[in-house]
């Protein structure tokens, strides 16, 4: 075992397979071909002499061999940074969080969160980017995010099976709700009845890797009708409100909702409750990840106390 020849440029290659969950998706973001990033990782096991990912038909998973790597590769990558930092003039990134969330994350919660961080601590600087729940944790697991804004249905099962398990905080667990246009037959009432969904046309997302089919009501004992698909959850709304057709959303975006647009509660069938959660890795947090998450868990709590009784 000799880790004396990796190069630089393997081990990040190695964090983006590790963050991306399969090559063609890492070859994609760092704008390599698939067969470059196949011999990095291959340059980087040979070193190891040992296999660091499991090839499976969905990607690709780190082995206890490849956790180890990546937590050390991770460290390496980001004192390099700091150098180049430090070297070319620029202010440290000590109070720096990085931050991922999910798109209905993006709407409502998040710019109060960073409203209210820049209101009491100018100086912590809040970078991310919006992705999907598994990508999101994948990310964490890299070590490019401290912390990530993440969503799950019931039975709210842990976001990854990776070990150790990540540290979880609650912040909302609330019904899904509806959108139905205001000239809606289904807006006249203050619920909707999951009977009365069947037969409906839908604005739903796209469903492909790691998504889920978000739009279209749980359960439905029918194959729903799609009459346009999108990724934006405020292009779905203003879609609902031009009359194109229903959607669901998270009972925290129900204020991002356009003039034309009846939130809604459904009544009868399974409870569709969705749970929204705060995870990073175990361990003592950096304190500025402290002030991020608290300022988080406080405009959750202010949307929460706010919201109208539907």
């Amino acid at each position: 075992m000799d880790f004396t020849d990796v190069s630089l440029t393997a081990l990040r290659v190695f964090r983006a397979v590790a963050e991306q969950g399969t090559f063609t998706s890492a070859a994609v973001s760092l704008g390599y071909t698939q067969s470059a990033v196949s011999r990095q990782i291959a340059s980087i096991e040979r070193a190891a002499d040992a296999e660091l990912l499991e090839r499976r038909r969905d990607g690709v998973r780190l082995t206890p061999a490849g956790r180890i790597v990546l937590r050390r590769a991770t460290v390496v990558l980001d004192e390099i940074e700091a150098t180049a930092r430090e070297l070319s003039g620029l202010p440290e990134q000590a109070g720096t969080v990085r931050l991922g969330w999910l798109p209905s994350v993006g709407a409502v919660l998040l710019p109060r969160a960073l409203a209210a961080l820049r209101r009491s601590d100018p100086g912590l600087r809040v970078v991310g980017r919006e992705g999907t729940t598994p990508a999101l944790a994948r990310a964490l697991r890299a070590g490019s995010l401290d912390l990530a804004l993440l969503a799950s249905a019931p039975p709210f099962r842990p976001p990854d099976t990776e070990t150790p398990p990540l540290a979880l905080r609650t912040l909302t667990e609330r019904p899904l709700r509806l959108a139905v246009p205001a000239g809606h037959p289904l807006a006249r009432a203050d619920s909707v009845d999951v009977a009365d969904l069947r037969g409906q046309r839908w604005i739903a997302s796209a469903s492909s890797g790691d998504d889920r089919l978000l739009g279209v009501w749980p359960g439905l004992d029918e194959r729903p009708e799609i009459t346009h698909t999108a990724r934006d959850w405020l292009a779905k709304l203003h879609l609902v409100a031009a009359g194109c057709g229903l959607t669901t959303l998270p009972a925290t975006m129900a204020s991002a909702a356009p003039p034309g647009v009846r939130v809604l509660p459904v009544h009868g069938g399974p409870q569709e409750t969705r749970r929204l959660f705060l995870a990073r890795l175990p361990g003592p947090p950096a304190e500025p990840v402290t002030r991020v998450a608290a300022a988080l868990r406080a405009a959750a709590l202010d949307l929460e106390t706010s919201a109208a009784p539907s």
